[in-house]
């Protein structure tokens, strides 16, 4: 299992609940068509973070590598339904920054693992 792993800001006129909905209407969808594993959203608490922490962490799971390159393939060719989830959620977000990570340790000992 993979963890695309989202830290969020929204714009300023956006609302957290609307944000929220929006973010359960994407991931459904996404879910429902096998692309992801599971989703969940969180939002920091009390306002209590330092440095680079967001108001919102969305942790996406998939099953590996190729899985999620098939999502984006799969998504490169999306219905208008699925692009109007889309839109209305990403509409709403300032600042996103992502990172993919995984269980650790694990057996592949992917460090180990180089081209070069």
């Amino acid at each position: 299992m993979n963890i695309y792993h989202c830290m969020i800001e929204l714009r300023d006129d956006a609302r957290a609940l609307a944000f929220a909905a929006a973010v359960d209407a994407w991931m459904r969808y996404l879910q429902a068509q096998g692309l992801i594993l599971g989703w969940r959203l969180m939002r920091r608490k009390f306002r209590l973070a330092s440095g680079g922490h967001t108001d919102f962490l969305l942790e996406i799971e998939v099953g590996s590598l190729a899985d999620l390159d098939a999502t984006f393939a799969a998504l490169s060719a999306s219905d208008e339904a699925a692009e109007r989830r889309y839109d209305h959620m990403h509409q709403m977000i300032a600042q996103i920054e992502i990172g993919l990570y995984r269980p650790f340790p694990d057996p592949a000992q992917r460090e180990r693992i180089a081209l070069i």
